[in-house]
């Protein structure tokens, strides 16, 4: 009560000189109000000998989230609970878990070897020329640490890094993995900083229920686990800690369940950035910025994302020009405005994970996907950009025994041979096994699934050998086509030469 009535003391006094010094500045000259100011810092030293420590929740030019605001927002959340009169309550999304965190503008109190330091949260809202759209996202937000200052040493030598420490292994016991999305550059409102949504990472996907080649699955397991201990080899050699995964295959290859896999087995959170969204290089290197450590950022289907190119401004033909020039007004708006939709470049790209930028955080795994690898600029997909190349094929008999114990809980059946010869000389992808294994009602039985599974693989197998032959065919008559054509040519001549007319070269 004593420190309380102190304060409450010492913040009327503080106020009575504000309002002095908000006056002074308002009718007096400039260089007096210099002059008073050097004057005023002084006397309030004397009378309120508190130090105050801010830490904003975004450092420098908004650029990065500040880690310490993060750490402080943890290590508060049992005090904020246990003393703060008013709470800010979130729900977990399906538990029945409450998360308590403490409301702006409220105090809780702390303990440190016997010293009393007192937090409070803070936020500034917009100027009022922006009040008519502001939103949760434009305000700015920080904590502060007041603490008498003859404990300033103790504090910002010993206390902070407790606190910053306590507060990382308590937000990682508490953790939930979430999958985050780019929002629309249009939603970026001035210093809104709301970059990325998030939903909880809920996916199912781990590397025993992957239905792939078992050799190349523990392939990928052990690179990733590697990886992900090698904090200490990346310094040692110089290089920034990331590793690059380029995925390729036919659509239904499980490229994506890979991912999720990836994610479940490391713990880490997931980044779909979706490109076409993202309007300049500058965006694209906020975005990456604003990504967390332990996660991977993926890019799907990266030859579809970004005309990265130009290719298809190239190839336009001498009538789709015409048609445009003759098209109405707002059709010529919509495709102007979809030429200026994004100007991320391909050297945008790779400077943001390859170059300088990409060493502005650690543990950071980039997957791209592609149904058309051959597409893809080779400076995008080399080795030391995407450092492993995988290859997610057709189904073959080791991942149709996943599905089998994953769908039916079987391990063998008297069909599994006519199965695997059946793969073996047709091709089918995983999503179309699985498609064809999974019970339909309640009464279907193993050898029910199993046998729906054989007559798709024959009626494949028909198909690609009509396709096959149809193919030959074509190939034969054009054969045929050239020999007519070579054998006329060849008899013209003959008549020439039986003419006696000579022909020069």
């Amino acid at each position: 009560m004593v420190m309380m009535g102190e304060m409450w003391n010492l913040g009327s006094t503080m106020g009575t000189l504000m309002l002095v010094y908000t006056l002074f500045r308002q009718f007096f000259p400039h260089h007096l109000q210099l002059y008073f100011e050097k004057y005023f810092r002084k006397v309030s030293g004397f009378i309120y000998p508190y130090v105050e420590i801010t830490f904003d929740e975004f450092a420098g030019d908004f650029f990065k989230r500040n880690e310490a605001y993060s750490a402080i927002k943890s290590y508060l959340g049992d005090k904020s609970s246990a003393s703060a009169k008013r709470l800010k309550a979130n729900v977990v999304k399906d538990t029945e878990s409450v998360v308590l965190s403490m409301d702006y503008n409220e105090e809780v109190t702390d303990k440190f070897e016997g010293v009393k330091v007192w937090w409070s949260a803070n936020r500034t809202l917009p100027s009022t020329q922006r009040i008519s759209w502001f939103s949760d996202d434009d305000e700015k937000r920080s904590y502060t640490l007041t603490v008498h200052k003859r404990h300033r040493e103790l504090i910002t030598r010993s206390y902070i890094g407790y606190v910053l420490k306590e507060g990382k292994e308590r937000a990682t016991r508490n953790r939930r993995r979430k999958l985050y999305s780019n929002n629309p550059s249009h939603d970026w409102h001035g210093y809104r900083r709301s970059k990325w949504s998030d939903v909880p990472f809920e996916h199912p996907a781990t590397f025993d229920t992957l239905a792939m080649d078992s050799n190349l699955k523990e392939e990928i397991k052990n690179d990733l686990i590697k990886f992900s201990t090698a904090k200490d080899y990346y310094v040692r050699i110089g290089k920034a800690w990331k590793r690059g995964y380029l995925l390729y295959g036919p659509p239904g290859t499980g490229k994506s369940s890979m991912i999720a896999a990836m994610a479940n087995l490391l713990d880490y959170d997931v980044y779909d950035l979706e490109l076409t969204a993202v309007k300049e290089n500058a965006e694209l290197r906020r975005l990456l910025l604003d990504t967390s450590n332990k996660s991977v950022v993926v890019i799907e289907d990266i030859d579809c994302s970004l005309d990265l190119t130009g290719q298809r401004e190239r190839n336009k033909t001498e009538k789709d020009k015409k048609d445009e020039d003759r098209s109405d007004p707002i059709t010529k708006k919509i495709k102007e405005d979809e030429k200026t939709e994004s100007k991320v470049t391909l050297s945008g790209l790779l400077n943001c994970i390859d170059g300088l930028w990409s060493s502005c955080g650690g543990e950071r795994i980039i997957v791209f996907t592609t149904n058309y690898v051959e597409k893809l600029d080779p400076a995008l997909i080399r080795r030391g950009r995407m450092d492993k190349h995988i290859e997610l094929s057709y189904c073959c008999f080791d991942a149709f025994k996943v599905f089998a114990k994953n769908y039916l809980e079987i391990d063998s059946h008297s069909l599994f041979g006519e199965i695997e010869t059946l793969l073996g000389e047709t091709e089918m992808t995983p999503a179309d096994v699985a498609e064809n294994l999974m019970p339909k009602s309640n009464n279907d039985e193993v050898e029910t699934c199993l046998s729906r599974l054989i007559e798709a693989l024959n009626d494949a197998k028909k198909k690609k050998k009509a396709e096959d032959e149809a193919r030959l065919m074509a190939e034969k008559k054009e054969e045929e086509n050239k020999e007519v054509k070579e054998n006329g040519v060849a008899t013209a001549a003959d008549e020439v030469k039986e003419n006696g007319v000579t022909v020069s070269h």
